[in-house]
């Protein structure tokens, strides 16, 4: 079995959103470095973005961050919250044998609790890393990280991964 590592919604339109306590580019900094660590370990990195549904064109600053996305990551166009709901997300972890996923990115409360409560309904252990995801505040960042995701996993920071 495996571990994935799965970047929530890493688009400059959400990248450039003043979020806090780190800001959109530490945030994605952070994940990049992620990503490198898992990459260079042949574990899996999933880059997932949203589209808005019922809408011929996505706002500006809807795709990838530039160079976030690499040959042979696992890329899924999520059209709610969460990034398993009506994508292919569980059938690719699975065939690539994932048990645990290691979740970052934006927001907090939004895109990442959202995909961990699914991660955790499929079955995964689920980790996350509280540097490298921020919410729109603080104060519900903190929250989160430090009340909700313990119930689903394992709260750590990118220095545990890099």
């Amino acid at each position: 079995m495996t571990t994935a590592l799965i970047l929530i919604d890493l688009m400059p339109r959400i990248v450039a959103l003043p979020v806090a306590p780190h800001s959109g580019e530490e945030v994605l900094a952070r994940c990049r470095r992620l990503a490198e660590v898992f990459r260079a370990n042949q574990r899996p990195v999933v880059a997932v973005r949203v589209e808005r549904p019922n809408t011929s064109e996505q706002p500006p600053g809807s795709d990838f961050v530039d160079g976030l996305v690499r040959p042979g990551d696992i890329v899924i166009v999520k059209r709610t919250v969460g990034a398993f709901h009506d994508t292919d997300l569980h059938d690719r972890l699975r065939e690539r044998d994932v048990d645990t996923v290691v979740l970052a990115g934006l927001v907090t409360t939004m895109g990442v609790e959202s995909t961990a409560r699914a991660a955790s309904d499929h079955g995964y252990d689920v980790e996350f890393v509280a540097d490298a995801m921020s919410g729109f505040t603080a104060d519900e960042h903190d929250f989160t990280v430090e009340r909700i995701f313990p119930r689903f996993g394992a709260v750590n920071n990118s220095a545990a991964y890099t």
